[in-house]
């Protein structure tokens, strides 16, 4: 599918692999949307052909509005990327007692709920485009994570989430095809994102030694140009593709 002169959505486009896939798709020729919690947007990176749009993807009336905005503004909406997600750690029963119930609904509600709540949105308004010479209408890349098959210690929560938009991707591919929409998932390994901007050096070290190859850890950038992959190859649908180096997590 062609990006130029086509519009695309992406959510966590603040930093991270959200920044880094806006800035890919806008390189292509793409018009973009980022969406993200306006105080995040605060630190944004300036990015030609980007535009920011604070939106929380758990409020279903801020997502609506900003696909209005996208669809409004030139250019057919072809792309979503899903990157906006929270990994809060904590053990089912742990020193302070049982999980926390709320942090483990807030967590499902960002990362999997919000992401349905962008795709589904999103797509309503891509099946109303007109679609190509391919009968293609868009592309829909969601972000899982390797903690959906090697959910670690803590992860209870998070693992859950990731899971869920894997176990989405399918079906969602099923739905979508008779609007010519395109659904995939990307389940990164462990990459290197402003979270882990906070640890040490010797841990980050660590974590890198445990990748079999190549032995460093993912670079934001590799994400994004998985992202044009996907879009680029027509046939491509309906599947999560791991890109972690070949790492298995140990439970901790």
């Amino acid at each position: 599918m062609e990006l130029d002169n086509t519009t695309a959505l992406v959510t966590g486009s603040a930093s991270g692999l959200g920044a880094a896939t806006a800035a890919a798709l806008a390189a292509r020729g793409a018009r973009v949307l980022g969406l993200d919690l306006p105080k995040a947007l605060d630190s944004a990176p300036e990015v030609s052909g980007v535009e920011y749009v604070g939106t929380d993807v758990t409020n279903a009336d801020q997502v609506r509005s900003a696909v209005d905005h996208a669809v409004r503004g030139g250019g057919p909406l072809r792309t979503v990327v899903n990157c906006a997600g929270i990994g809060p750690s904590t053990r089912i029963l742990g020193r302070k007692g049982v999980h926390d119930i709320a942090l483990f609904a807030k967590v499902l509600e960002v990362n999997l709920v919000g992401t349905f709540t962008v795709m589904a949105t999103a797509a309503e308004a891509i099946a109303a485009s007109e679609a190509d010479e391919h009968g293609q209408r868009g592309v829909v890349v969601n972000t899982a994570s390797i903690a959906a098959f090697d959910g670690q210690i803590g992860q209870a929560a998070y693992a859950s989430s990731k899971a869920g938009v894997v176990g989405l991707t399918l079906p969602a591919a099923r739905d979508l095809a008779q609007h010519g929409i395109r659904v995939c998932t990307i389940a990164p390994g462990i990459v290197e994102t402003p979270m882990l901007a906070t640890v040490s050096e010797e841990y980050r070290v660590g974590l890198a030694a445990g990748v079999p190859f190549p032995q460093r850890l993912c670079r934001p950038e590799e994400f994004a140009r998985l992202v044009t992959m996907i879009i680029d190859h027509d046939y491509l649908n309906g599947e999560t593709i791991r890109m972690d180096g070949a790492l298995r997590m140990a439970p901790r």
